[in-house]
């Protein structure tokens, strides 16, 4: 056999053997791809069963926060409406007549004192609760309260001093002592129809 022969037939069994090799590449190739698909789609499958059952409680929790939300602003909007409210009873105060006013001063002045030597604040505004006021009163009950040069920042009433004791009458502080007890009265019937 001469060389080029031998040398066509050594080309031919490599182009075989390459054609062969490469074939089988191709075949596991293929398969390797077949299953990576196969698992593929068994992931996606699974995620989309897991989805599927967890979806009604992702919705569920969903709900829970909003509607939480919700009676979070509910609550907030209540609260500024009875502050609101509160406020305004301290414009209602405020501007009752000076003859009632004189004569819920005098009650409450009334249950304050205790020695009847106390000293009398009133704030910067104050029209009604003055040193002829407190003459009358002294006189009519046999007390010794005296005025304060001070003048506390309050809209209305007092507060009542006797040393270091200071009984707390202004509106501002008669206004939070009833908070509490208003408070569920006043939501009863600031929110009746919910």
């Amino acid at each position: 056999m001469a060389l080029a022969d031998i040398r066509k037939k050594i080309e031919g069994e490599a182009a075989a053997k390459a054609e062969s090799i490469l074939a089988e590449a191709q075949r596991q190739a293929d398969e390797l791809s077949r299953q990576a698909e196969e698992e593929i789609a068994a992931v996606a499958a699974r995620y989309d069963k897991s989805l599927a059952d967890e979806t009604p409680e992702i919705k569920r929790r969903a709900t829970i926060v909003a509607n939480l939300d919700v009676a979070r602003l509910m609550l907030g909007a209540k609260r500024e409406l009875m502050d609101r409210a509160l406020d305004g009873s301290l414009d209602v105060l405020a501007s009752i007549d000076e003859k009632q006013y004189g004569s819920f001063m005098e009650k409450l002045l009334d249950k304050a004192a205790v020695t009847g030597e106390e000293e009398l604040l009133v704030g910067p505004e104050e029209k009604v609760l003055n040193a002829a006021w407190l003459d009358k009163y002294n006189a009519a009950r046999g007390k010794k309260i005296t005025m304060s040069s001070e003048h506390p920042a309050i809209r209305g009433g007092f507060i009542l001093r006797r040393g270091k004791i200071s009984e707390n009458c202004s509106f501002e502080t008669l206004v939070r002592w009833l908070r509490d007890d208003l408070e569920s009265d006043l939501t009863a019937r600031l929110f009746a129809d919910e």
